[in-house]
């Protein structure tokens, strides 16, 4: 039997904790920058709606590249479904709910509420935009397309936190959190559909 990154039973907690400690992460970057990770999030109506709705593209997209036959698609696609099929379909969907929260969470405090406003003020909004989502691309490189993606979303997320005008990391970290959760049951649901069935 192949050995899976994680065994299925310890890799909610083991995920959900590697999430959690870039929390961590952001605050103590937070502190040396002077930075307050929570800073911009702000709870109401709008970047709410604006978080649902700017997840509907970025799942789209997802769901094309499920069908794409394109050799660097195909290996992503593959990497998914062989490294975390099998774990996320040990689980339902609360579980994949709370971890894909937790990833939306973490990831933009750190990204797009550290790193991103530490350097804007030294290297301007678009360099800060770019470079953010560089470092962000380069964290998720499990094949260098993955990276280029990410890259590509992380910069999708960075102009979602200033959507309407007013910054706000509630959006992108909604648009992160539902996004996960969405490709999570989606992974499930294909690696469960192609499991042997029982005669």
């Amino acid at each position: 039997m192949r050995n899976l990154p994680f065994q299925t039973g310890s890799f909610f907690k083991a995920a959900c904790y590697f999430e959690a400690s870039l929390i961590i992460l952001a605050v103590l970057l937070g502190w040396i920058a002077d930075i307050n990770p929570f800073q911009h999030i702000y709870f109401s109506i709008l970047p709410i709606v604006y978080g649902v709705l700017g997840t509907v593209p970025l799942f789209l997209m997802f769901l094309s590249m499920q069908n794409m036959q394109d050799e660097s698609i195909v290996s992503i696609r593959k990497f998914l479904l062989d490294t975390l099929g099998p774990n996320l379909s040990a689980y339902q969907w609360p579980h994949l709910l709370l971890l894909g929260a937790i990833a939306g969470l973490s990831e933009e405090l750190l990204f797009r509420g550290v790193i991103q406003p530490w350097l804007e003020p030294a290297w301007g909004a678009t360099a800060g935009l770019l470079v953010s989502n560089l470092i962000f691309g380069l964290v998720h490189t499990v094949t260098p397309m993955y990276a280029v993606l990410a890259a590509v979303v992380g910069i999708y997320l960075g102009l979602a936190m200033d959507f309407g005008g007013d910054r706000n990391l509630l959006t992108p970290i909604i648009i992160h959190g539902l996004y996960d959760f969405l490709a999570f049951v989606a992974l499930m649901r294909t690696y469960r559909a192609g499991l042997p069935t029982a005669s």
